[in-house]
């Protein structure tokens, strides 16, 4: 995929700067991250039609706070700084960044006091999110004050001659009402791009490229069902038709009937060439007496990758696997995007091992969920599926933490099976962005038919979420969560007791492993 026109985000660590992706892709403008220690070079390679500067943890005062590539202001093209971004600027410029005695933290209001393209069409007082501890208290000699809030004097400066501007706030948060129209003013007013972004181009230019790096050879897809994986069998199948051969593996850890629906849905439906490896016993054995969840991650991928290349050797002529890895993915499992911590490894990234002869194919690598989703309903993907839940890759093994065997996966999936079922059958399911049932390494006592047990607890998990990079937990009503509960611990062998995960990511993450 080779978009025309892009603008690309320097990453200095926020927690935010996928959001900042998110949001100018969605008004139509294609977006690309960079860590903030990319070359000079690589920037200019890309021809990208304006930059931004993402916040970021560090104070610019810091011996080791990440600075801005070199020449990066004399690239000629449009800048926005956003929070650490705005602190950088004035620091480069001649300016003075200072802690100031009262840290600004959630909502403020600003007021624009000069005119500016950024806040083209906007109110005068606007209503923004603050977080900063720094803030810019000596503006630089060639830059003018364009707004202002009670606590930060210099919310908003511009360069006088210049396309550069700072913002204090994070135009990128949903709690900036206005946000999205600042990013819009950016793309379009100062940056002068056009509207060329959007899923149905991204199939169109994607098919374009795998075809281009396929060529005659065959691709082996590496197909669990959930939507990330179905979208790449599908955009792939389009760009090459038969050439490309699905396996699907049962790893003994799926959720209740998913082999049946991937099997008829795949192969009867769309008529892809899909390969069913039953491996539950290999997999399942080789987790035996591991309980630390890297190490259940590291091992299920290594399995799934010996059993792709078991089934590219049969089949003859497989030159590449293709992955449904996502943004996301990639974002919690390396830090090469910028200057922030790894929260977890996914087992379809970090490249493959040197014994695997084959080439990787990653469509979606560059896109988050909700964009999947949409080019999935282009491809024709049943509403079932498009809509479906994130699933982990490894499946119901991360979801039973400690032991892993058979009998515990099993309490996981029909715990899970009942959960998805009420969800269903409710109404909430497609409310919530997604749901799961956990199984503790701990047990409780509890009284059944006036008999004291010992037995297993489920946590239940529902999460409202944009990107999965945040989310809070869902409002589920307490009678549904009772009922469930009560499924659960009747129908369950071995269930005594089901609570309920209250905690937000962050602190949390949605899976429990």
């Amino acid at each position: 995929m080779t978009p025309t026109e892009r603008i690309v985000i320097l990453d200095f660590g926020s927690q935010t700067t996928q959001l900042i992706a998110r949001r100018i892709r969605e008004i139509g403008v294609f977006s690309e991250i960079l860590p903030c220690t990319v070359s000079p070079e690589e920037i200019r390679k890309r021809q990208p039609k304006g930059l931004v500067l993402s916040g970021g943890p560090a104070s610019v005062h810091a011996p080791d706070a990440p600075r801005e590539p070199d020449g990066i202001f004399e690239m000629g093209i449009p800048i926005l700084g956003i929070c650490y971004g705005l602190q950088l600027m004035a620091v480069h410029f001649g300016g003075h960044v200072d802690t100031s005695a009262r840290k600004e933290y959630g909502r403020a209001e600003i007021h624009v006091t000069n005119e500016h393209p950024l806040f083209h069409n906007l109110d005068p007082s606007q209503m923004v999110w603050m977080s900063h501890r720094d803030r810019v208290d000596h503006i630089p000699s060639e830059f003018h004050i364009v707004a202002s809030s009670s606590n930060s004097p210099i919310a908003a400066m511009a360069h006088q001659d210049r396309p550069f501007i700072g913002v204090q706030f994070h135009p990128e948060v949903a709690h900036t009402p206005h946000g999205h129209f600042m990013l819009e003013n950016f793309a379009y007013r100062i940056c002068q791009c056009t509207e060329s972004w959007s899923p149905q181009s991204f199939i169109e230019s994607s098919t374009l490229s795998i075809r281009e790096q396929v060529g005659n050879h065959r691709v082996i897809c590496g197909l669990s069902g959930g939507v990330d994986s179905s979208v790449t069998a599908l955009l792939i199948h389009k760009a090459i038709g038969n050439q490309l051969v699905c396996v699907f593996v049962d790893n003994g850890c799926l959720r209740y009937g998913e082999a049946q629906e991937v099997t008829h849905t795949f192969r009867d439906h769309f008529h892809i060439d899909l390969r069913v490896v039953e491996a539950g016993d290999r997999f399942l054995d080789a987790l035996v007496g591991v309980n630390e969840p890297e190490e259940k991650r590291r091992i299920i991928g290594r399995i799934f990758i010996e059993i792709f290349q078991e089934e590219a050797e049969k089949i003859g002529d497989i030159r590449f696997l293709a992955q449904g890895t996502l943004y996301p993915d990639v974002i919690e499992s390396t830090s090469f995007k910028g200057p922030s911590s790894t929260i977890k490894t996914h087992h379809n990234v970090g490249g493959l091992p040197d014994t695997l002869k084959l080439s990787l194919i990653e469509p979606l690598r560059e896109l988050f969920k909700d964009e999947v989703r949409k080019v999935g309903s282009l491809l024709g993907l049943p509403p079932v599926l498009v809509e479906r839940h994130p699933f982990p890759g490894p499946g119901l093994c991360v979801r039973v933490l400690g032991e892993v065997n058979r009998d515990r996966v099993e309490i996981a999936r029909q715990a899970d099976r009942i959960f998805m079922e009420e969800l269903q059958s409710s109404g909430w399911y497609s409310k919530v962005s997604q749901a799961l049932a956990v199984l503790l390494p701990v047990q409780s006592v509890g009284v059944m038919g006036d008999e004291r047990t010992y037995q297993n607890v489920i946590a239940l998990r529902a999460v409202d979420s944009r990107d999965y990079m945040t989310a809070d937990m869902s409002h589920l009503p307490l009678d549904f969560l009772a009922n469930v509960a009560t499924r659960i611990t009747n129908e369950v062998h071995g269930v005594n007791r089901v609570v309920y995960d209250l905690t937000s990511k962050p602190p949390a993450t949605v899976e429990w492993e």
